[in-house]
């Protein structure tokens, strides 16, 4: 995932980084790569950057800070671990909790921003346009405000994928080949999110739009939704992700 952000972020005037990984290497020579802390050229750096998993920050981290300025940001995409938590690391300064999804790597993500109270409004707005170049942002006031932002969009990728691959399933079982099935069913779904998103008309009046009364549309609504069993379904699957999600806090 931060390879993804980064990939957006580079295009954002005003603004170079630099990365460390021991592994990779980056395609875009705008980005000075290095292997580890040892390797480290240049500095103090103006943010940083937190994009390991969570359970490596308190390890990682500490290794990194001289290489700030004393009043840089830090910036946190890991899942679950909270401001409180990041500030005993990084120490007391603005501290930004991002929750991304993976569409941020095409630039259509939604990414839920989180501010500690030592977070001036230029960071903020820097932080905002940074993740605004990944997609759309939504701010959130809390720590469970995030918590629930990821169990709807961080979460939310893996159920779409999931439906459309339950969806595929069912083209092939009507006899279209694994090529036709999936830009069928892709295709669809592009297409209706997007009149969905330029309407900005209720969806179930859409729904209604497309459903011609005792027509195929209408049977197949009945076999998916018609006694709620989907609408149950997706609530327990929200919720089993956000309690999950506080359960990693």
């Amino acid at each position: 995932m931060g390879a993804s952000l980064l990939s957006r972020w580079v295009d954002v005037p005003g603004m170079s980084y630099s990365a460390v990984d021991p592994l990779a290497t980056f395609p875009d020579s705008r980005v000075e790569v290095f292997k580890s802390a040892d390797d480290i050229q240049g500095g103090p750096f103006d943010l940083l950057i937190i994009a390991v998993k969570p359970q490596m920050i308190a390890d990682v981290i500490p290794d990194y800070l001289k290489f700030i300025a004393p009043d840089a940001p830090a910036l946190s995409i890991a899942a679950g671990v909270s401001c409180q938590r990041l500030e005993s690391i990084v120490g007391s300064r603005s501290v930004i909790r991002v929750m991304p999804n993976m569409p941020a790597s095409v630039g259509k993500g939604v990414s839920g921003l989180l501010f500690n109270d030592k977070t001036s409004d230029d960071v903020k707005e820097t932080a905002r346009t940074m993740m605004r170049a990944a997609g759309s942002v939504v701010e959130v006031e809390t720590e469970d405000g995030l918590d629930r932002f990821t169990a709807i969009a961080g979460s939310g990728p893996g159920f779409v994928f999931e439906m459309a691959r339950a969806f595929m399933e069912a083209a092939k079982e009507l006899g279209f080949d694994d090529g036709e099935s999936r830009k069928l069913v892709l295709d669809t779904i592009a297409g209706t999110i997007e009149m969905a998103s330029q309407s900005g008309k209720d969806l179930a009046e859409l729904r209604n739009a497309v459903t011609s009364k005792a027509g195929a549309t209408e049977a197949g609504l009945k076999q998916l939704n018609g006694n709620g069993e989907l609408s149950r379904l997706m609530l327990a699957t929200t919720q089993a992700a956000y309690k999950r999600t506080v359960e990693l806090r």
